[in-house]
């Protein structure tokens, strides 16, 4: 069962899909890059509509969105497949498979928000690989679960065309869009793709008022120069302002990266504290245990409002108006009534 896919027009006898940057061009019977997306019959075709190959409920802080509904739990989905080709994919055996060699889920997007309220989950996730690659089961998803009342968000890559970007994220209520690295060469060499694309989803979303938090897994002797690293926060600060969280998160050796060892816990405690010296409020440590990178604190009066242990919230004081109870300063993110003042940081397989 296939589903009409958009993004794509015809050059002669071929066709090139306009999804992501890649622009694969396919003739007759082809798959992408991302192995979902097919050219069959004259059109392309999406695989992945509607049949998701991974789902879970999830705390919303695995995403990890620690700004976002904090302490609730998210309905997370994924199919086979991913436009990009990252060496050191830590969801590798989902994101390298290929749509008809892993089980599926039917589920419609009008299913989405039933499962996820049946679950208790206040929102829903498209994430695990690349939801670029399913931009039309995104958006009516997306749809049917902003018409329930149930939240949509997307953990991408951020590597996307600006047809699909201009349709599909402002259905989604937040992101957590990965930068990967900041330089050309750790792009190309390590996930078969650009950064410059990156950066300019970063900019769009933020700009448009997607509530948005980034991800960078610091990888030892790749990404984790200083200097890189300086260049990455002074350009965050620059371009989308120090009220961005981002989430520096220790690699562990998987997929084609067995060699290189895990990242040391004093890289990702230096790099948070050279973040913030450059302006940056929000900065967290993650896949470690570092209670200091675990805690938001009040930009106001520093008080300690959401207090963390790894996925778990044991402390959260922010008030439903995503002010803080000490001074009244604003919290930047998204809080409402459904917000939970602590959770068990609790997730189980659906599929």
């Amino acid at each position: 069962m296939t589903h009409p896919a958009r993004y794509w027009h015809r050059e002669g006898e071929r066709i090139v899909c306009t999804a992501c940057p890649r622009l694969c061009t396919m003739s007759e019977g082809q798959h992408g890059f991302c192995y979902v997306r097919k050219h069959e019959d004259g059109r392309l075709v999406s695989l992945a509509y509607g049949k998701p190959n991974a789902v879970a409920v999830d705390p919303i802080e695995k995403k990890p969105l620690w700004h976002f509904l904090p302490g609730t739990t998210i309905l997370s989905m994924g199919t086979a497949g991913c436009n990009l080709g990252c060496r050191f994919c830590q969801n590798w055996d989902l994101s390298k498979a290929k749509s008809h060699h892993k089980r599926a889920l039917e589920l419609s997007p009008e299913d989405v928000p039933v499962l996820a309220r049946r679950e208790g989950a206040a929102s829903v996730a498209f994430t695990y690989n690349d939801p670029t690659i399913y931009p039309e089961y995104v958006i009516d998803a997306a749809r049917a679960a902003r018409a329930a009342g149930v939240a949509a968000v997307g953990v991408t890559a951020g590597y996307i065309s600006d047809a699909a970007r201009a349709d599909m994220y402002p259905e989604l209520d937040a992101l957590n869009i990965d930068l990967k690295g900041f330089s050309e060469r750790f792009y190309h060499k390590l996930t078969f793709s650009h950064l410059q694309p990156v950066l300019e989803t970063i900019e769009w979303s933020v700009k448009r008022g997607l509530w948005v938090e980034l991800t960078t897994l610091v990888i030892p002797g790749h990404n984790d120069d200083p200097e890189e690293l300086r260049a990455q926060f002074r350009w965050i600060a620059d371009h989308v302002g120090p009220d961005v969280p981002l989430h520096l998160t220790a690699f562990h050796p998987d997929y084609k990266l067995q060699d290189i060892p895990a990242t040391p816990p004093e890289t990702l405690i230096r790099a948070r504290d050279e973040a913030r010296a450059f302006g940056l409020r929000f900065v967290y440590t993650g896949n470690i245990w570092d209670r200091v990178g675990s805690v938001t604190a009040c930009p106001g009066c520093d008080l300690p409002l959401i207090e963390r242990r790894w996925h778990a919230v044991t402390a959260n004081r922010v008030k439903a108006d995503g002010t803080c109870p000490g001074c009244g300063a604003k919290v930047p993110g998204v809080f409402d009534d459904r917000s939970q003042s602590t959770s068990g940081g609790r997730r189980y397989h659906l599929l």
